[in-house]
């Protein structure tokens, strides 16, 4: 247990007095006592909980839909009041001594039986949550009609009291507490991650927010919303899937050498300036191989996002580079026919229950002042995480790895960038330079962006990497990390290796040997970030 500062653990312990109330003291009474076994935790006492099941399940077992077992587990069944179920899966066998909450995607509405699962391979005690709610698919929002309550179990309660559930289980079957906890999640779990930093830091030791939609109130009018209205108010704006690709290679061909390497990937698409105006179908031109005015202009508009009349941004918008791949925006923007894309039934879902109440709504007329206003009011309190103090959580020796897909066609990396960025303004003391603040926060706040990455994986640039090891070597061992190695796959086979770089680093190209091997790349701060002043090239002033 590290000593802190008396006023520090008083003003965290005011903070966490202010925004939960407290679990029972046994959560946080760390002595050993006889472990319970499997069969009687259905009697363990947790405030306002019913554990309605627990059974062993042995290795290979495969009851549905827990999927099949990697290792033998006591399997807990519960739900807080007023909704929120939840599973924790204890091994019994392989238990590392470890807590492992797993995070959701879309609306959630369902336990991540597979993130449970991957977990148990790496002997951790884990748990899943529905949020508070059954959802009937990804970007479901009907539960939410006129319940505020379960919409802020589904923006941050849910997790956490699965958070205290979940330790307090594992501390009840093992007879001891988890040595260390950590949270692992993706997309509305990268959401997830970043809530419970910012509002529960004394939950997890460390946390992994992959592709945060953290800015979620915003994201949905900016983002999902504003894609299709582009793309859908106006039905000849409309673009069929399979011009995607077409749109893809374009951008492509115009800026992948711009990073010095021609391998299909944009190391950094904010700097491919590429005017989709090229493609407008000329006269006798095959309509199926260019774009019409109307199609260019919804192009044009998704890449520049949308400002109120009083010229602000409403949300950072896609940058090039996510457009081609069943992944990118066949699924996203274009969907198979119109209204089918995941922007449009993300959209449609969010403003017709949880922002308007009102399931007759044509999302379509949005107002961005006065629409945009009424949505922050009612939802942003409980949905969006976008404070950049993070001191609780640093206070306690917490530690935070962020990564985005530079190429995602769901969630622009820019919004991510802008978080990093404010939590670094907000650690800057009157006399520093950026430089200062920034070493401050890598002290416990890293953000790794991952060329060529769709929405949480896929995509043309290296895409598979392990952030746990990385976090678990950070927390328990000190050991910062200062790239973490990703490879891209093809057919189960790795075809290209590339470092993943601690931002504003960039991999840069050696000059010697295959440009598949990350051996060959250095980390090294871009030019712009320098400011023009005297900079070392060595990966010895990471830290």
């Amino acid at each position: 247990m590290k000593v802190r500062p008396a006023a520090v653990v008083l003003a965290v312990a005011t903070a966490a007095a202010t925004t939960l109330a407290l679990p029972p003291a046994s959560a946080h009474d760390k002595k050993d006592r006889a472990p319970i076994a499997c069969a009687d935790l259905t009697r363990l006492k947790i405030t306002d909980t019913t554990i309605s099941l627990a059974q062993l399940l042995p290795a290979g077992d495969n009851p549905a839909p827990v999927g099949t077992l990697p290792t033998a587990i006591c399997r807990v069944v519960g739900v807080t009041k007023p909704a929120v179920q939840f599973e924790v899966w204890l091994p019994t066998q392989t238990w590392n001594g470890k807590f492992q909450g797993v995070g959701n995607g879309g609306t959630a509405g369902v336990i991540s039986y597979a993130a449970m699962r991957t977990a148990l391979t790496r002997g951790y005690a884990t748990a899943s949550t529905d949020t508070g709610h059954v959802s009937s698919g990804s970007f479901d929002s009907s539960w939410a009609l006129n319940r505020p309550d379960l919409i802020a179990d589904f923006g941050h309660r849910g997790l956490h009291v699965m958070t205290l559930n979940g330790k307090e289980i594992t501390r009840a079957f093992y007879g001891k507490s988890a040595n260390f906890s950590y949270y692992v999640g993706c997309s509305k779990g990268g959401q997830q991650g970043l809530m419970e930093a910012q509002r529960y830091p004394e939950d997890y030791d460390g946390i992994i927010a992959g592709d945060p939609a953290n800015n979620w109130t915003r994201f949905y009018a900016g983002s999902h919303l504003w894609y299709s209205i582009s793309t859908l108010k106006d039905p000849e704006s409309y673009i069929p899937a399979s011009k995607t690709q077409i749109l893809g290679d374009a951008v492509t061909a115009a800026c992948d050498a711009i990073d010095g390497i021609k391998d299909g990937v944009l190391d950094d698409p904010r700097k491919c300036h590429f005017d989709p105006a090229v493609l407008t179908c000329e006269a006798n031109q095959d309509p199926a191989t260019c774009f019409t005015p109307k199609q260019v202009k919804a192009i044009k508009d998704i890449w520049s996002g949308v400002r109120t009349s009083s010229g602000k941004l409403v949300h950072e918008p896609l940058v090039p580079g996510a457009e081609a791949g069943p992944g990118g925006w066949a699924a996203w923007t274009t969907g198979t026919a119109p209204f089918t894309g995941l922007h449009w039934q993300a959209a449609d879902g969010f403003f017709r229950f949880m922002v308007f109440s009102d399931p007759n709504r044509n999302v379509l007329n949005f107002d961005y002042d006065k629409d945009l206003a009424f949505a922050l009011r009612k939802v942003g309190p409980d949905l969006d995480a976008i404070n950049p103090d993070l001191r609780p959580f640093r206070w306690r020796g917490g530690k935070l790895i962020v990564y985005h897909g530079f190429s995602d066609p769901d969630i622009s990396p820019l919004n991510t960038i802008d978080y990093y960025e404010s939590v670094v303004a907000f650690n800057r003391k009157h006399h520093d330079d950026r430089r200062e603040a920034l070493a401050r926060t890598q002290q416990f706040f890293r953000l790794f962006m991952v060329p060529g990455m769709q929405h949480c994986s896929g995509g043309p640039g290296p895409n598979t990497f392990d952030t746990l090891t990385a976090l678990e070597n950070w927390v328990e061992k000190g050991e910062a990390p200062r790239q973490i190695t990703a490879s891209h796959l093809t057919g189960g086979v790795v075809d290209r290796t590339r470092p993943l770089c601690l931002y504003p680093k960039v991999a840069v190209y050696k000059g010697d040997g295959s440009t598949d091997d990350a051996n060959n790349f250095a980390c090294r701060t871009p030019p712009e970030e320098t400011d023009g002043h005297h900079h070392h090239h060595s990966d010895d002033h990471d830290d």
